[in-house]
């Protein structure tokens, strides 16, 4: 149990008390780490403080032991802070020291001083934390690697079983009440199994982590959960991360009414460098033939889901939940989740772009133009072009036959069904794995402000929850921060904006002085050429505004004073996304709905910046945005993976150099655990991840009508995608702090808005771009089989057009510039289209919300099971119910009970709750009561 007061410590909320001396930090023999309590009692020559076990003189030092434990063996080391002092380099001279700055340099008096106090005041921190921490209850042991210039300190930290007891209740852990068998929860898997098709993807992964029906951890009812005997392994080593970081995060280190408090402040303030929980031992395979079942965990995550070979695999996603936690397993299974979905669309995408191929030679209207020879002569393209003939883009025409064809039509529709009927199975997987991973009940308890909250939170101010005092911040004041940032991100915007103009403007120079070339080629191919050209620069603009953004973005979140992390993340990913969204996607915004739209006509073009609008190109606006499409989305997925790939090699072979350094001679020897993990590069978390995913989401619903080799890109990538990830949090992250979580938070919200988006965009697309309507109209009124169409899409110059007179161009008109009746009602069948178009696919969203439910009827089915079992095994009045039954059977006396007659009750009443067959209860529960018969409890005894 924790002693009394030790939680009045650890919530010290008005602690001002003096700095301690070195004494209150204590000692160090031989690395380990010895408490002042263990130093006073042994002094006292009383008995060893029961939860400090580890206060060792030189001479009862144990022999070291490999692995994640103190050097007894047996103390599982549950996290490990680390900070590093640089040794104090002195120049003698006259017979007198000066202390030298880095450069050898004496350093002025002044900064020397202001160093010296800083010092101070970190080692003064340092020193209370770690006092705090000891009152908290928490084990404590220390190494140290230095060298002449520097000496890195680690601190181990062990959760003693009272602390994680205490917490467990406090943190609301699940506790198993009774196994159940591992369910397999890949739809893909099971309908290939109905099917009796070999599944390739299937994979036995060793070690899978046990399902259980679980409650709320009740310690006054401990002796009801499987394993409480077991003090080692009852507590999962993610659940003993999470109750030690919950104890660094309360405990104060300085004075309250300052808000220095957590370790989260303190790494920011400088006085530890990192602060994490070990890896399960190294990750790669040992030398040594051994059986997978004695594979550590991380060693399984690497060999069976991070190694490049299992690509074709399904995730073990237990064993990532169970190794990383809920959060971060959610975000794999959703990215494993959308990457299986992006299947039979990559596979319909294919069959679309491979059926425009084969019927690209039944193009009536491509063969009407390859043939026309020079009878249809049209319009020059700028004021110092010259005329040319509509022949010459023949295989321009035929190659914008691939992207705009019925074909591309249906599968845009396909894909605005697709996008919705996603996310409403997605939405059942994650109550499923919410449900299978006992976060479905889960609520963010109050969240402590954040540490750089409550560093420049300027006042005080009670919490309406709590009551307890904490850092404020005005209201009034953050909202005239946010509108002030929101001014800025919509500066951002049209800077972004001008970018777009800069490039359109890039684009007709280029074209120009394609056209001014005495090549036939170059003069031919100019807009490609140019269109080509801008999409790389604009691609390079992208990455590089997204970059500085990002970085103004943060910095803008951090002056708007959010006091949650919740609260600051939800707002840094509203602000980024906001403009990456407008970043990605405005050139292709461009492209696809304003490019050719304000052209004009002979006589009165319309100019911007005395240039004359940009028209689309000889295959249409579809083609172009085809390549815009695939240069942006593909080449920022290959400078996104190779970045994944190398950048934090770099970072890891930087600290690993910089570690080298100091262990000098030691390298020679092999690295504890911690100095292996210290060497990572720190978890960045999963920002960067979903923000990436989310945009290549919008790609491939958004524009997929001009685009249908998107979801094949986007799975290949997705793929790769996957291993890399995983790759670096299970080889080179930094193991993090798990943490839970029943959904994919506001990220859910982005794509549920981007799949609608995408029904109406697709709508416009299909309406205003696609050559679909003009066509079919044109085949319902004239002819069925296109013939003369292209004759009837091109109108005549007016008459007062001298320069070239009788000159074609594309639009309807008539000879005196006006709109032809055809345009009028073609734009009726357009915005018909549109209306039809969207209102059939979101009545069918809602028919598939509706007949698909959020929860699946067997899920629900299991919830009332478990809560049914927790009520069983946590209700006051069911061991009464056991004492009354077996005293009314078998009358004993008083100090004796009935071991036979409890062990009955107990198998019949589980055994009336019994999952499945496969679960015998009378083999598995054993009872054991107290001689009194008054308290009774059961284990797991297979």
């Amino acid at each position: 149990m924790l002693r009394k007061g030790d939680r009045e410590v650890l919530l010290d909320l008005h602690s001002e008390s003096e700095a301690h001396t070195s004494d209150g930090y204590g000692s160090v023999h031989n690395g380990s780490y010895i408490p002042p309590r263990c130093l006073s009692a042994a002094a006292a020559d009383d008995d060893d403080d029961p939860i400090y076990m580890h206060c060792y003189t030189k001479s009862e030092q144990p022999v070291p032991h490999q692995g994640n434990y103190f050097r007894d063996g047996k103390t599982k080391i549950d996290f490990v802070l680390v900070w590093e002092i640089r040794s104090r380099r002195k120049r003698r001279g006259k017979g007198k020291s000066e202390v030298t700055g880095e450069e050898g340099d004496a350093a002025p008096p002044e900064e020397s001083s202001r160093s010296e106090r800083r010092k101070a005041q970190l080692a003064q921190w340092r020193e209370k934390f770690v006092h705090n921490l000891e009152s908290a209850g928490l084990v404590m042991e220390q190494e140290e690697t230095s060298n002449e210039k520097k000496t890195i300190h680690f601190l181990k930290l062990s959760a003693p079983w009272d602390v994680l007891v205490y917490y467990a209740e406090e943190l609301c852990l699940r506790a198993p009440l009774q196994a159940q068998q591992n369910l397999d929860l890949n739809t893909s898997a099971q309908v290939m199994e109905r099917l009796c098709i070999p599944n390739v993807m299937l994979e036995s992964v060793p070690n899978r982590p046990l399902d259980y029906y679980t409650c709320a951890f009740r310690k006054s009812k401990m002796n009801r959960f499987l394993g409480c005997d077991n003090h080692d392994t009852y507590f999962t080593n993610t659940q003993r991360h999470r109750v030690v970081y919950e104890i660094l995060a309360r405990t104060v280190y300085g004075k309250r009414k300052r808000a220095e408090v957590g370790v989260d402040r303190l790494v920011n303030e400088g006085v530890y460098t990192a602060a994490f929980p070990l890896h399960e031992g190294p990750f790669k395979l040992p030398k040594c033939e051994i059986r997978p079942d004695e594979l550590n965990q991380r060693q399984i995550l690497h060999h069976y889901w991070a190694c490049w070979c299992k690509w074709y695999k399904y995730q073990p996603l237990d064993h990532i939940r169970e190794y990383f936690g809920e959060k971060i397993a959610l975000y794999f299974a959703w990215l494993g989740f959308y990457t299986a979905w992006l299947l039979p669309a990559a596979v319909v995408g294919t069959l679309v772009f491979v059926s425009g191929v084969i019927s690209m030679g039944t193009n009536t209207p491509a063969k009407d133009i390859c043939t026309s020879g020079a009878t249809y002569l049209m319009c020059p393209l700028c004021n110092t072009c010259k005329a040319w003939n509509m022949s010459d883009i023949c295989t321009m025409a035929k190659l914008g036959y691939l992207f705009d064809h019925p074909g591309t039509v249906l599968f845009s529709v396909f894909m605005s069904f697709w996008a919705v009927t996603f996310l409403e199975y997605w939405k059942r997987k994650m109550a499923t794995l919410a449900h299978h991973w006992d976060c479905m009940d889960f609520h963010e308890e109050e969240e402590r402000p954040r540490p750089e909250f409550a560093a420049m939170a300027p006042t005080m101010e009670p919490n309406p929850v709590t009551g307890v005092k904490e850092p404020y911040f005005p209201e009034k004041t953050r909202l005239s921060r946010m509108f002030t940032g929101s001014m800025v991100i919509i500066m951002m915007l049209c800077v972004v904006m001008i970018f777009l103009v800069t490039v359109v403007m890039c684009r007709g120079i280029i074209s120009l002085m394609m056209f001014r070339t005495s090549s036939i080629i170059l003069r031919t191919e100019a807009g490609t050429i140019a269109n080509i050209s801008s999409i790389i620069v604009s691609l390079g603009l992208i990455l590089l505004m997204g970059r500085v953004y990002t970085a103004l973005a943060e910095q803008l979140t951090k002056w708007e004073m959010h006091r949650t992390q919740t609260q600051y993340d939800n707002a840094f990913i509203f602000k980024v996304f906001i403009f990456q969204f407008v970043n990605f996607y405005s050139s292709p915004f461009y492209v696809a709905f304003f490019k050719g739209r304000f052209v004009g006509y002979p006589t009165n073009y319309g100019t911007l910046f005395g240039m004359r609008n940009e028209d689309c190109g000889p295959g249409g606006c579809l083609i172009e945005l085809a390549e815009q499409l695939f240069i942006i989305m593909v080449g920022k997925q290959l400078i996104n993976n190779i970045q994944e790939f190398i950048i934090p090699k770099v970072k890891a072979w930087n600290q690993k150099r910089s570690l080298a350094k100091v262990m000098g001679n030691k390298a020679s020897h092999e690295p504890q655990r911690w100095e292996q993990d210290y060497q990572l590069v720190e978890c960045e978390g999963l920002f960067e991840e979903y923000l990436e995913m989310v945009l290549q989401f919008g790609f491939i619903t958004i524009f997929v009508a001009a685009f249908p080799l998107a979801p094949l890109f986007a799975l290949l990538n997705n793929w790769v995608e996957i291993r890399l990830d995983a790759h670096k949090f299970a080889c080179e992250y930094r193991r993090p702090v798990a943490e839970r979580a029943q959904n994919i938070g506001v990220w859910f919200n982005i794509l549920e808005a981007l799949s609608h988006l995408s029904v109406i965009a697709n709508a416009f697309l299909i309406a205003f771009t696609s050559d679909f309507l003009p066509r079919l109209l044109y085949q319902y009124r004239f002819d069925n089989d296109l013939n003369g169409y292209i004759n009837f899409t091109l109108a005549y110059a007016p008459l007062n057009y001298i320069e070239y007179p009788l000159c074609r161009y594309k639009a309807y008109r008539d000879n005196e510039g006006n709109y032809s009746l055809f345009y009028w009602e073609l734009l009726a069948v357009r915005l018909g289209f549109i209306i039809a178009f969207e209102h059939v696919v979101f009545f069918v969203l809602r028919a598939v919300d509706w007949i698909v439910p959020d929860i699946p009827a067997s899920l629900e089915l299991k919830i009332k099971r478990e809560r049914y079992l927790a009520k069983q095994a946590l209700a006051e009045n069911q061991e009464a119910l056991l004492v009354s039954r077996g005293q009314g059977a078998n009358p004993a006396s008083p100090g004796t009970s009935s071991p036979e007659l409890c062990r009955t009750e107990l198998i019949s009443l589980f055994c009336l709750s019994a999952p499945s067959p496969f679960l015998p209860c009378p083999k598995q529960t054993v009872l054991h009561c107290t001689p009194e018969g008054s308290d009774a409890s059961f284990r797991n005894m297979s």
